[in-house]
Parts: structure tokens; C-alpha cells; sequence
């Protein structure tokens, strides 16, 4: 997959931006702040109909606009679709696949891939649970597009369930409601369970290659899958947990769950919040027989992190699907070992789009066959507004 056009309009710092793009290597070069970083959110915006740097989207439309835009088509496999997005500071967004409507963004997913690189990843090994659930679910949807919807569906029950849950006053006095919700809520549930847990169990193997050859001497890396229902999971014989995590039918997890929340119901009541589900589940990160946060050194948290993506990506590869590789702002965080290797990765995929701050943070070995654009910032009375030079390939400087 590749991406041939791109159109931004109000987005971020983007008064306007109109850029055609090629396979290969693909480079946004300019000082911090000038904007490059908001070309590639754009792009992973449309992948994951979310962004990698802040939670909600009143951040992505430029200031003292309503509206944000991003256009942009992809070819995959000589296919074209080309995916709009408006994004509003209030309401719902619109979406459109070439000049057909969509009911919501969700028809988006799939159309663009990419797998991104960025320095907020070490959070994917220091950081709290959710990052890595995030993480999950992003490699999950790409997988299978149809579970972004689920997972968005779960996320609302959840949000009512709770609600309920507050509210109560007893269990007797919202049994009959809990029980439509806890039925919902485990279906859905189960869904996400099921899928996280093969994206797991698929993505192991390639976690332990690429980590022994990123870090070459260093303890081995495993992942599973840690639920809140690991116990009872293990009674019915599936075990999700490093070192050999398994698969679980839907209709397991779904039994099991909804099993849990009744176990539960007076512990939940009491708190007001929902105790079991895999919106409280993790990722689990390995080194050897330790667990990689807090026991891993800087060095080992970068090579598990730059791991998870690049494991994510020869996954997807062996699914028959080509990512867009997107490298932000990462070089300049790299020894040269752990450069070599996403240069390796770089040169492998069908289009590679960069962003750096200075020219010595692109290994030699890109610059030499890479599009270079040089982005800077102008201060007007709108406030700060983004723009892009013509570009160059490399070999003309």
C-alpha cells in the first residue's frame, strides 16, 4: 500500500496543504514546531480514526476554525480509494469514500494502514495499561476493521453500565436492567477478548525474532495477554499469559465473562464502576522472567517498544497487507544499532514518510534515495501557519 495524494485543510497548523506522494522514502524535515508532525498525524488519523498524540479532536481544527479536512487516496494492489474526513471541534465528524457518504467515520478503517513510529512508544513499555490496550486495539482493528465498531460499542455500554452502577441503590433494585446490560456487555466483550487474544498469540512469534535481533545478547522477549478473568479462563482450559499464550473461542469469553459479572454484581454495586472486562485487561511485556516495566533498562524499553511496531508490521505483511511505515521524530531518540534496524524495515516497506528536525537524524542509507520537503512555519494574524517547499529527491542536492 501507498499513498498517492494527500490533502489537508485546517488541520492543526494546515491552513492548506496539497501534496502528491510516491513509493519510497518520503521525508518532512524542519524545526520543532513548524508543523511536519501534523502531516503523519493526519495520515494516522485516517488508519486509526484517532490520533497518537492527543485523546479528543477539538485539538486537530486549526484555531478559529470549525472544521478540520483530510483527503486522502491510497493504492493497494493497483486498487484506488481515496478516504475524506471532516473533522469537527463539535459534533459528529463526516466521512466519505471517494464521492459516497458514509454513515460514520468507521467505513473509513482499512482504506489507509499504517504503522507509525514515534517517541511517545516507550510509554508502550513504561506506561500505564491503557497505552498497551490502545496499542492492541490499533492492531486489532487494522487486522480486523469490523472489531474498531465493537469496540466503540463496548466502550458506550460500558459507559451506561457504569452509570447504572452509580446510581444503584442495591443490586436487587437494578437487577433486571443489570441484566440487559451484563448480556451486552459480555457479547461485546467477548468479541474483543477473542480477537486481542489471537492478534496476541500471532504476534508472539514475531516479538521474540525481532527482539533478539534488535538486541542481540539480551534476555529474550515474550508477551500474552493478562485478563481479568485469567483464573476463570484457566478452568476451562485457555491460558492467554506469556510464554505460550492461546486463543479463546468468543462464545468462551463471552460465557465466562458474563459468568464473572454476576460473581461480581454486589462488588460493582457497591463501587459503582464495572470490575471485569477487557476494558481492565494488559498486554504483557517479558523480559526473561521479569516484567519489562520497571525491570528493563532504557536501552532494553526502546528495543521492546521499537519491537511491539516493527513485529506489528511483519505481521501484517505476512497477513498480505502493506502498512505505510511512519518514522516521527525517531532517529534523533536512537543508538546506531537500533537505527540500522528501522532502516531495514524502512527499505523494505512499499512507502516510508519521515519526520526530522535536522538532516543528521536521517541514517545516510535513507537520505540517499529519499524525497526530501522541507517544512516551515509562518506567524500571520490567523496564528501560526504551516507550508511546504516543492521538495526534492536527495539525489539532486
Amino acid at each position: 500500500m501507498y499513498l498517492r495524494s494527500l490533502h489537508l485543510g485546517d488541520f492543526r497548523s494546515w491552513a492548506s496543504l496539497d501534496l502528491d506522494l510516491d513509493p519510497g522514502v518520503t521525508v518532512f524535515a524542519g524545526p520543532n514546531g513548524n508543523g511536519k508532525t501534523n502531516i503523519v498525524e493526519a495520515v494516522g488519523y485516517l488508519a486509526h480514526l484517532s490520533s497518537h498524540r492527543v485523546n479528543g479532536d477539538a485539538a486537530l481544527v486549526r484555531e478559529g476554525c470549525d472544521a478540520a479536512r483530510i483527503s486522502a487516496t491510497a493504492v493497494n494492489h493497483g486498487r484506488e480509494l481515496t478516504a475524506h474526513l471532516v473533522i469537527n471541534s463539535r459534533g459528529a465528524n463526516r466521512a466519505a469514500v471517494n464521492r459516497t457518504a458514509l454513515k460514520s467515520q468507521r467505513g473509513l478503517a482499512g482504506i489507509v494502514r499504517t504503522t507509525m513510529f514515534s517517541p511517545e512508544d516507550l510509554g508502550l513499555v513504561r506506561g500505564e495499561p491503557d497505552q498497551r490496550r490502545h496499542f492492541l486495539d490499533q492492531v486489532v482493528a487494522a487486522r480486523y476493521p469490523r472489531l474498531a465498531g465493537v469496540r466503540s460499542d463496548y466502550d458506550k455500554v460500558l459507559r451506561q453500565r457504569n452509570a447504572l452502577l452509580k446510581s444503584a441503590s442495591s443490586p436487587e433494585s437494578v437487577a433486571d436492567t443489570l441484566d440487559v446490560w451484563d448480556g451486552q456487555l459480555a457479547h461485546l466483550g467477548g468479541e474483543i477478548m477473542s480477537a486481542r487474544a489471537q492478534v496476541v498469540h500471532d504476534l508472539a512469534p514475531h516479538v521474540a525474532e525481532t527482539y533478539a535481533h534488535l538486541a542481540p545478547g539480551s534476555r529474550p522477549a515474550l508477551i500474552g495477554y493478562t485478563s481479568t478473568l485469567d483464573a476463570e479462563l484457566a478452568d476451562v482450559g485457555v491460558q492467554l499469559t506469556a510464554p505460550e499464550p492461546a486463543v479463546v473461542d468468543p462464545e468462551v469469553a463471552e460465557a465466562v465473562l458474563l459468568s464473572r459479572l454476576a460473581a461480581r454484581r454486589d462488588a460493582e454495586v457497591d463501587r459503582g464502576v464495572t470490575l471485569t472486562g477487557p476494558h481492565r485487561d494488559d498486554l504483557q511485556l517479558i523480559l526473561g522472567t521479569h516484567p519489562a516495566k520497571g525491570f528493563a533498562s532504557h536501552g532494553e524499553s526502546w528495543s521492546f517498544a521499537l519491537t511491539l511496531r516493527l513485529a506489528s508490521h511483519r505481521m501484517q505483511r505476512a497477513d498480505g497487507t502493506e502498512p505505510v511505515v511512519i518514522l516521527d521524530d525517531v532517529f534523533a531518540e536512537l543508538d546506531t544499532a537500533r537505527r540500522a534496524q528501522l532502516v531495514t524495515l524502512a527499505m523494505e516497506a512499499e512507502q516510508v514518510l519521515i519526520t526530522a528536525a535536522v538532516g543528521e537524524d536521517i541514517p545516510p542509507e535513507l537520505r540517499g534515495s529519499a524525497r526530501i520537503h522541507e517544512v516551515r512555519a509562518r506567524v500571520t494574524d490567523e496564528g501560526r501557519i504551516s507550508e511546504l517547499d516543492p521538495g526534492q529527491d536527495a539525489d539532486d542536492e
